[in-house]
């Protein structure tokens, strides 16, 4: 069994109740799928990623949509609804999964982490500054994830998606990191948290749907959040610096049921085996594109397509600033979330993405 992260008792209090509506969801899928199976049996059901974001809206909608009917001559459809929108508590996307509720589903690493935090291990705060890195970080992650997903949670990977870089925008004059010493910083994650204290900030968990209210009050001076999903919000109407550092990205992963999966016809399985990797890679492209994208609206430039331009004053990371984060990242990041996780994550971290970044997990923790 995997160890996770302990929890309080507010999350006893709640998890019960949460798993009345797991049930009344498993019914739900499975009288959907029943009917699906009735009316057209060779139509999938989705369970995809975010809604709002060009990942979902201009490549995972369009694949399930319309491009698997096209590829399969019209044998195959799918239906795909992002799961923000299906009712589906993210955190328990995987039990979902395992359970067949859902045969082919998308979970950020973000929330399943919550209950399994060594899944979450290429996505730690202050680890990637770059969409290299962070491809580098998931090369060496994938193949543990690969087998975990499989033996643990009966859970077929079929892509690893990876959303654009989550940056910092502060109300006053940001120009390096030690400025969010004394701030109110919103996050949205325990890592996130992490490192926000590390500098010396306040950090303020925030859902994304408060961020604007917060950020519009005196409760918050700065928030991290995705730099072209803070343009959509308004972000850069409020806000006066963009400090342009990736914090972290987020990522998800894209799986099915193993018997679902098992279950599909041999051409069915053939065709997506080769469709999705150019699925992922897409996804991946679009984050990188999006990351730039929002910088440049929200700070006014000319490149800005698909948002709205703003006036903030981007302040890009030194390099002195570069081996702070790297710092911050081992001493204080790591060593904070191999407390929480225990060994099980120190192994995990020493066997995959440790090697990669020349970091290994802190002994006796």
């Amino acid at each position: 069994m995997i160890r996770g992260m302990k929890t309080g008792e507010a999350a006893s209090a709640w998890r019960p109740a949460l798993w009345v509506r797991v049930a009344a969801l498993a019914l739900a899928f499975a009288a959907m799928n029943s009917a699906a199976q009735q009316s057209a049996p060779t139509r999938l059901r989705v369970v995809g990623g975010l809604a709002g974001l060009n990942q979902y809206a201009l490549h995972e909608e369009r694949f399930w949509g319309k491009d698997l009917a096209r590829l399969s001559g019209g044998k195959y459809t799918a239906s795909i609804v992002p799961f923000n929108q299906a009712g589906v508590p993210g955190q328990e996307m995987l039990n979902l999964m395992r359970l067949g509720v859902i045969p082919f589903g998308t979970a950020l690493l973000s929330q399943v982490s919550n209950e399994y935090p060594e899944i979450g291990t290429p996505d730690i705060a202050g680890l990637n500054p770059d969409m290299p890195s962070m491809r580098r970080v998931i090369g060496a992650f994938r193949p543990y994830l690969e087998k975990t997903l499989r033996e643990r949670h009966g859970v077929e990977l079929l892509a690893v998606y990876v959303y654009p870089a989550q940056v910092i925008f502060c109300k006053q004059p940001m120009k390096q990191l030690s400025d969010l010493s004394g701030r109110r910083v919103r996050v949205s994650g325990t890592t996130q948290a992490d490192f926000v204290r590390a500098l010396g900030g306040v950090p303020v968990s925030t859902e994304f749907a408060e961020l604007m209210a917060n950020m519009s009050s005196a409760n918050t001076e700065c928030a991290i959040t995705g730099a072209m999903s803070g343009n959509t919000l308004g972000l850069h109407k409020i806000t006066s610096s963009l400090y342009t550092m990736p914090i972290n990205w987020g990522v998800a992963v894209f799986g099915a049921n193993t018997d679902a999966w098992n279950g599909l016809p041999a051409d069915l399985k053939a065709l997506l085996k080769t469709e999705l990797p150019k699925l992922e890679a897409a996804v991946w492209e679009e984050s990188e594109r999006d990351t730039g994208n929002g910088i440049a609206c929200n700070t006014g430039a000319a490149t800005c397509v698909k948002g709205t331009k703003g006036a903030m004053v981007e302040a890009r990371p030194s390099a002195t600033d570069e081996r702070r984060r790297r710092e911050i990242f081992a001493s204080s990041v790591l060593t904070r979330w191999v407390q929480r996780c225990g060994t099980v994550c120190a192994e995990v971290w020493d066997q995959t993405v440790g090697p990669v970044v020349g970091i290994k997990a802190p002994v006796g923790q």
